[in-house]
């Protein structure tokens, strides 16, 4: 599957267009979601999409190119010729069922498939005749019982090392003998890659202990699991080798989650999504490159030692039992943080070092973050107690050069919000002097939002780029939109380099930004908050309200 982003609804949302919904969950392969609710229905689709995609496909477009090439009018079968280093290598790149079914091609290639790293994915063997399917009301079906026994047959077949093993379709509650046994297998031969995702129901199954045992691991992805109890574990239990984590919808203590990460010592990716319980970490670690918390309850968060954390990022959370409780968000040593978001400051507590930053908060260098580069806020403007967090939270960052607001939908303000209050919060050096792209995401055309604006406009002097994505659903027509940033495009601009670039926005609710979870944790990736806006002058739909080309 491409790496797609996700538009974050609101539930009032997901109930209205609960229909399109569901049938975006059957098109990811997650069956009957009307059987099991929006909420645990849209969990699972971002649990699936998260999956890395398996390094072998059943696609084989270039097959019949081959098969023409090797097909020479002296009958000479020149491939089975190769070397062995050669055969092998492309014995390892087929799907498991393509790589036994070589062993038929001539005597020369009877054992080749036993003699390489295999790459198991339970849904490239099933029967052509059988739909695979990840949920389907009832438990235990046809395909799960197909997909349990030739994934059994498969892990018993072949010697190890599995490069990559995908076991995702299985009802595994009604096959816990065998699970227990490919976990057994899968430590014995020396597993690298593993996506465990058992198919619900139920959601809190308890997860073998066995899975400790495999300590070949590099990546490691499991999903809608009880995690076991680690205070009954042998004190060696260590995954030595792990460098990727991701616990989709897997209910797991602080204390286990302390334990797994305390027994990772080379983990640089840790992505949790839908937690079924709060989560409580304590990062302390030399190797974590990338941290992300997704749809989870956020109880206490702290950042105590990770001199290699680049990225820290919080998506559609709320506090411990509830979206009106804060979480406790510590930011220590982390020299190398570079990229934050989303921050909410109606549902985060920010302490750096060991200041709680407050509206009013009096700066030092004990209360700034100055690695952070690019930095992705949610903002309800209609709220003026919230909003007046905002310039303080900024100046906490003062080398942030990208910036990213999303502005939270209101129906009931609370306060005035007007551009005196942001002109009177004082210096702030990041817009001052170094924000270059300003992002603001559902303009709806309220002035709260539009004094924001204007402040941005009119304090920075190095911005190059802002970029305003319109809630279309708010305005009549494209003058309507222009008619309300009139006010913006005229200001007097700290920048004369900067152009405003407007276009609409791809979102129907606005609850929440968009977010991809492969997409954020790849470091190729230079700003995973900027999935719809790279290029937007570019876009047929957008418009160059200021163009210093032009001026």
């Amino acid at each position: 599957m491409d790496q797609q982003p996700f538009l974050g609804l609101s539930m009032s949302e997901m109930q209205r267009r609960g229909p399109e919904i569901q049938e975006s969950m059957r098109l990811l392969g997650v069956e009957f979601p009307e059987a099991m609710g929006l909420g645990v229905g849209m969990a699972l689709v971002f649990l699936y999409d998260a999956t890395p995609n398996p390094p072998v496909s059943p696609a084989a477009p270039l097959a019949s190119a081959g098969a023409s090439w090797a097909a020479t009018s002296d009958g000479v079968d020149r491939i089975s010729r190769l070397p062995d280093q050669i055969l092998r290598n492309v014995v390892s790149r087929l799907p498991a069922k393509d790589a036994a079914r070589t062993a038929a091609l001539a005597s020369r290639w009877r054992g080749l498939w036993r003699s390489v790293p295999l790459v198991l994915v339970d849904a490239h063997i099933l029967p052509a005749f059988v739909r695979p399917e990840r949920m389907a009301p009832g438990g235990d079906d046809l395909s799960s019982r197909l997909v349990v026994a030739a994934a059994s047959r498969a892990l018993a077949a072949h010697p190890g090392p599995f490069r990559c093993v995908h076991l995702t379709w299985s009802h595994m509650a009604s096959h816990r003998a065998e699970i227990a046994r490919w976990l057994q297998l899968l430590a014995d031969k020396g597993v690298q890659e593993l996506a465990f995702i058992n198919r619900p129901w139920p959601l809190d199954l308890p997860l073998p202990a066995a899975i400790f045992r495999c300590t070949s691991l590099t990546r490691l992805h499991l999903g809608v699991w009880r995690f076991p109890d680690t205070a009954s574990l042998p004190r060696a239990t260590a995954f030595p080798h792990l460098r990727e984590l991701v616990l989709s919808l897997v209910v797991v203590e602080e204390q286990d989650l302390a334990f797994l990460l305390n027994r990772s010592p080379v983990l640089e990716d840790l992505t949790i999504i839908a937690s079924q319980t709060a989560v409580c970490l304590r990062i302390v670690s030399r190797t974590l490159r990338c941290v992300q918390l997704g749809m989870c309850a956020l109880a206490d968060i702290r950042v105590v030692d990770a001199p290699r954390l680049e990225r820290l990022f919080l998506w559609m959370t709320m506090g411990r039992r509830s979206e009106h409780e804060l979480s406790h968000i510590k930011i220590g040593h982390a020299p190398n943080l570079r990229l934050l978001g989303h921050w909410q400051p109606e549902h985060h507590e920010l302490e750096i070092g060991n200041t709680i930053i407050k509206a009013g908060t009096k700066m030092s260098a004990s209360t700034m973050v100055p690695s952070v580069q690019m930095l992705a806020l949610e903002v309800n403007f209609e709220a003026r107690n919230e909003v007046k967090m905002v310039p303080c939270f900024l100046k906490c960052f003062p080398n942030v050069e990208t910036l990213h607001v999303f502005s939270l939908n209101s129906d009931k303000p609370s306060g005035k919000v007007n551009l005196k209050l942001w002109r009177e919060a004082g210096y702030i050096e990041c817009v001052q002097w170094h924000v270059k792209k300003f992002v603001f995401q559902e303009f709806r055309g309220k002035r709260s939002e539009l004094a924001f604006l204007k402040f941005i406009a009119e304090s920075a002097l190095v911005l190059e780029k802002m970029v305003v994505m319109v809630a279309s659903k708010y305005f009549s027509s494209v003058d309507d939109v222009n008619d309300k940033l009139q006010p913006l495009a005229s200001a007097k601009w700290a920048s004369e380099k900067c152009k405003l670039i407007v276009f609409k926005s791809p979102s129907t609710d606005g609850a929440s930004p968009l977010w991809c979870f492969r997409i954020a944790s790849d470091f190729a990736q230079s700003d995973p908050f900027d999935l719809m806006t790279a290029g937007a002058e570019r876009s047929t739909g957008a418009s160059v309200l200021r163009d210093p080309n032009t001026l």
